[in-house]
């Protein structure tokens, strides 16, 4: 190949300027400088190709951008490829004219150009829908401030433009920016996909970066939004300067790079999001590496992710570009190596290209009615073609290619890590992002320069343990201490991580628990060894009252038995008996009945008993002692059975006060805790009961003191009579330990309580059964010549004749 082969080779295209070139513009290889931005096609229905050498001054200001050299060959390569398909554009030929847009500084002039006929005259007119530009579509540029201002001009003739980069939201206003097309997806996926991955890798301090312009500005305000109400905090955020011209550093500039990096040095967040063109990332990075700062995750924008520039400023790589041309002994020169390039790893946005001219073609396709034959031969208008694009839906290298309502192109996103030790791609994908579902997914095959390839940690504080509430720290909910949950409260963290929930009154749990159990019900059972002491007891007792009666019964006309009471005895032993048969009432789960039985019967058991104990003790006084002052008064005592009527006033005032007590109060069991050890309910009588009882119980201890008092009265009768003794003790047991046991249920509510309930009752049963008829059953067994009456009337004679 001779020189100008190859020159034509190496050249590719020249750029030219809007107007008519000035005589001193200055030609130049677009190799030399920054080659990015606006790259337009234009149909030629002749099928004549034009290769236009336009002309414009040199970009002077920037370096080759090499990324914007691999988006122009990958245009050309689809324009070829396209025009040697017969079956897509038959002798339809495209052409395409491109423009370095200078990174932002040439934006106005190349759109004029395009919208201007081949005579560089752009007529003003009232209407353009029958106006013919010199292209049909727009391929570009490719930032979003660029792309703004191009479409400025060209949405007021509807001229297609579609961006391969751009990703600001605002462009999906269609009522604005009518002709916008994109084959990315907007800056609102790109912000998803950035959270979803700091929620991954459990990120939740960042510091966010962003350029002065329109494009950190407004995506850095995306992020902060997301993450308002969120779980990641950002620890500051700061604004890069914008880059001169020139790329040369002002000493102000210099300054705030070295304190934004110098800031990163000292906080504690280890990962930084940087929205910001590539161009002005170049001396940040430069800083970065002089102040050595390490140990930090560079999260990337689509902007510069995938920059080759930025990643060999690292001296930890001496990576070598090779760029194909038709001199190249290496160069791919079939559509299936050159579809693998397009597929790779980090060029994404080489395919969004590609896939923006296929995306004219195929709207092309449709609007000249192609088929095997060809296409028909008719001018083109800018709004017609923009109709069929919107309406494009195709296979593209396993991708389908559809724009939605916005015009975006649900392309997904791919999450590229830098590689170090790869010359030919050193970008990976490690993840996707598919915008349809807005879903992070496939996060695999990530190295992490940290020992044993541990996930880098970016955390204000660390992940409270289960059990733990957050105290806020600071400003930033993500800055916080962890404190453990008391007993009784546990922690449900997707109702709410800074507070502790109580558990319900029937649960408890132990400290930094994150459920409740279920409190274990208590209450008197069988298998516990006081339980079996106290039924032990009872049985004892309704043995020996049991033999009692049976004494009684074979003594029945003894002296000793009659002058116990006689058939009053039987009267008393008869509700001992069924007292301590009904002692299984308070063994078990309590009942509304079974508390109703409690408070009532038992009562009534013992107001019977005592009541005949203190009738018996005021007989035998009057007996003695007040037969001769009152003999009329102890006439109609004995007519009208006295004892029984006084017994039988006592009984009714007695069912009286235990129906209007059981009325009043409700008997309903209830649970309550116990006091000395919250993970136990214990399972009761309702609290009412204590007062019912202690009401029930109000006329019982009068009776005791009343009869108390006889007995004490009568201690000096004849021996034989004289029970004082056992009645005393018997009364003043029954009081003493009813009144303990009233005093103790009001300070304390345990199961002891039902204990010492139980006890006491069955021990004023045994008192009354073994304190008043035991002495009298053992003169009957072991002293028989006590029990006669001849006995009995010596005792009366002698106590008779002490008294004269």
């Amino acid at each position: 190949m001779g020189p100008q082969g190859r020159a034509a080779c190496s050249l590719l295209f020249l750029l030219q300027a809007l107007a008519e070139p000035a005589e001193n513009s200055e030609f130049f290889l677009p190799g030399d400088y920054l080659l990015g931005g606006l790259f337009t096609l234009h149909a030629n229905v002749k099928g004549i190709v034009h290769l236009n050498y336009l002309k414009v001054p040199k970009c002077k200001e920037y370096e080759m951008k090499v990324l914007g050299y691999n988006l122009m060959q990958a245009m050309r390569f689809a324009v070829e490829e396209i025009n040697n398909d017969s079956s897509l554009l038959p002798d339809v030929l495209l052409g395409y004219e491109m423009v370095d847009s200078c990174y932002m500084s040439n934006n106005v002039q190349p759109a004029l150009y395009f919208l201007s006929q081949d005579d560089y005259f752009l007529p003003i007119q009232e209407d353009y829908s029958q106006y013919v530009p010199r292209v049909v579509a727009i391929i570009g540029p490719d930032n979003s401030e660029s792309t703004k201002t191009v479409a400025n001009f060209l949405s007021l003739f509807l001229l297609p433009q579609i961006t391969y980069s751009a990703i600001n939201d605002e462009l999906g206003n269609k009522g604005r920016f009518p002709a916008v097309l994109r084959t990315v997806p907007g800056a609102d996926h790109q912000t998803e996909a950035i959270v979803q991955m700091l929620l991954h890798f459990h990120w939740n301090w960042i510091v966010v970066l962003a350029s002065g312009d329109d494009y950190g500005r407004e995506n850095s305000h995306l992020l902060s939004q997301r993450l308002a109400h969120g779980d990641i905090c950002i620890a500051f955020q700061e604004t890069l300067p914008t880059p001169q011209p020139n790329q040369t550093m002002t000493p102000q500039d210099q300054e705030r790079l070295e304190t934004i990096v110098g800031k990163l040095q000292q906080s504690t967040a280890r990962v930084v999001v940087v929205f910001s063109p590539e161009l002005a990332l170049h001396n940040f990075f430069r800083e970065v590496l002089r102040q050595n700062l390490t140990g930090a995750v560079w999260i990337a924008s689509e902007s510069w992710a995938i920059d080759p520039v930025l990643h060999n400023l690292t001296p930890a790589l001496n990576r070598s570009s090779a760029n194909c041309n038709q001199e190249c002994d290496t160069c791919l020169n079939t559509t299936e190596s050159f579809n693998s390039i397009l597929t790779l790893s980090g060029e994404r946005v080489v395919y969004s290209v590609y896939s923006s001219v296929y995306a004219v073609a195929h709207a092309l396709h449709s609007l000249l009615g192609c088929n095997q034959s060809g296409c028909r031969r008719e001018v083109v208008y800018p709004w017609q073609l923009l109709l069929e694009i919107r309406k494009v839906n195709f296979t593209l290298l396993g991708h389908q290619i559809f724009f939605n309502e916005k015009g975006d192109l649900s392309l997904h996103l791919e999450i590229i890590q830098w590689q170090w030790d790869l010359s030919q791609n050193p970008f990976r994908s490690v993840a996707s992002y598919q915008p349809s579902k807005r879903q992070l997914k496939h996060i695999h095959d990530i190295s992490w320069n940290t020992p044993n390839n541990t996930i880098p940690v970016s955390m204000c504080s660390r992940s409270c343990q289960p059990g733990q509430k957050k105290k806020p720290v600071g400003l930033h909910p993500c800055c916080f201490e962890c404190i453990d949950c008391l007993p009784g409260t546990f922690l449900n963290q997707t109702l709410d991580e800074f507070d502790c929930q109580p558990c319900p009154s029937s649960e408890w749990s132990h400290r930094k628990d994150t459920s409740c159990f279920k409190r274990q019900l208590a209450f008197l059972e069988w298998d516990e060894a006081p339980t079996i002491v106290v039924v032990m007891l009872a049985a004892l007792g309704f043995l020996s009252t049991l033999a009692i009666v049976i004494i009684f019964w074979r003594h029945f006309r003894t002296p000793m038995v009659r002058s116990a009471g006689g058939p009053m005895c039987f009267l008393m032993l008869a509700p001992l008996l069924m007292a301590y048969t009904a002692v299984p009432v308070y063994v078990g789960p309590p009942t509304v009945w079974s508390c109703i039985f409690r408070q009532a019967f038992f009562t009534l058991c013992f107001t019977i008993c005592i009541s005949c104990i203190t009738v018996r003790s005021f007989q035998i006084v009057c007996v003695f002692k007040m037969a001769r002052r009152l003999p009329r008064a102890y006439g109609c005592w004995g007519r009208y059975h006295g004892p029984y009527v006084f017994v039988a006033c006592v009984v009714m005032l007695k069912l009286v006060i235990v129906a209007s007590s059981v009325l009043a109060t409700t008997t309903m069991p209830t649970t309550r805790v116990d006091p000395d050890d919250p993970r136990i309910m214990i399972l009761s009588c309702n609290p009412n009961y204590h007062r019912g009882l202690l009401v029930n119980t109000s006329l019982d201890l009068l009776l005791s003191v009343l009869g108390f008092g006889f007995a004490y009265t009568g201690k000096e009768l004849p021996t034989n009579y004289n029970e004082a003794k056992f009645i005393t003790f018997c009364m003043t047991f029954y009081f003493s330990s009813s009144v303990f046991l009233c005093t103790f249920m009001a300070v304390y509510n345990g199961v002891l309580v039902t204990i010492l309930d139980l006890l006491v009752t069955v021990l004023n049963l045994l008192g009354i059964s073994l304190g008043y008829f035991g002495p009298k059953c053992y003169m009957i067994l072991f002293y028989p010549e006590r029990n006669t009456p001849a006995y009995f009337n010596s005792v009366i004679q002698g106590y008779t004749m002490r008294k004269d």
